[in-house]
Formats: C-alpha cells, sequence, structure tokens
C-alpha cells in the first residue's frame, strides 16, 4: 500500500535525523527539523521556526525549489480527517493576506494528523 499511497500523493512520515543530515545547509544556527513527511518526489518538514516545502522539479529531479514560511506567517489551517472511504486525510495552510491555501498536503492513515494538527497549532498559536 505504500508505493499506492506515494502514487497518489499521500505523505509519509520521514525521520527528523535523515531531513536534518540530508537538508541541513537549509538551516540556521539553533534550528533543526522536528517533522517530516516525504511525497514521491516532494518533501515537507516542520522545523522549530519554520515549515519548509521541497519541491523537485523536471524529469530528473536535479531542480528543487525551497519554499519556507516562518509560523508567524501562517495565518490559519484545516484539517480534514479521513473517513471510511476515504483513504487519506488533507491539511491546508493559509499565509497571511491569501485567500486561497498556499499549502495542501494528504496523509495517509499511517500518520495521526491529529498530532500534526497539534505540533502545527503549538507553532502558530
Amino acid at each position: 500500500m505504500g508505493i499506492f499511497n506515494k502514487i497518489l500523493g499521500n505523505a509519509s512520515e520521514i525521520s527528523a535525523e535523515h531531513l536534518n543530515e540530508k537538508y541541513g545547509r537549509l538551516l540556521i544556527d539553533g534550528e533543526h527539523v522536528e517533522l517530516g513527511f516525504k511525497l514521491l518526489r516532494d518533501t515537507f518538514m516542520f522545523t522549530n521556526k519554520r515549515l519548509i516545502l521541497i519541491d523537485v522539479q523536471g524529469f530528473t529531479g536535479s531542480k528543487q525549489e525551497y519554499r519556507s514560511m516562518p509560523y508567524k506567517s501562517i495565518s490559519r489551517f484545516s484539517l480534514e480527517t479521513a473517513g471510511t472511504f476515504d483513504l487519506d486525510a488533507e491539511l491546508k495552510i493559509w499565509i497571511s493576506s491569501e485567500n486561497l491555501p498556499s499549502v495542501s498536503k494528504k496523509f495517509n492513515k499511517s500518520i495521526n494528523v491529529y498530532e500534526v494538527q497539534k505540533y502545527l497549532a503549538q507553532k502558530v498559536m
């Protein structure tokens, strides 16, 4: 079911240690990854200071876009849990002054989305 979830674009958890090693060059002094998720090619991670989205582009994946969103810029977020026939939960995040969500990520049922929501609430509020 893991590859099926990845094809559908559902995020699965990846260890913070691995992300700190792989993307340490993106982090400032005193910053570390606390929570991270991987899609088919893309990654998003919550650090102690911000949300970082890594968008792998192109056929070869050699081009990457790094988007950084400080928690103070997040104005609201929503969580839609998985249902009986839904295979995924969805997290949407709005950045200040934007009408549409800036981030929309789907999670498979193996992820405790309530913990993700709780983590985000602690950082934003």
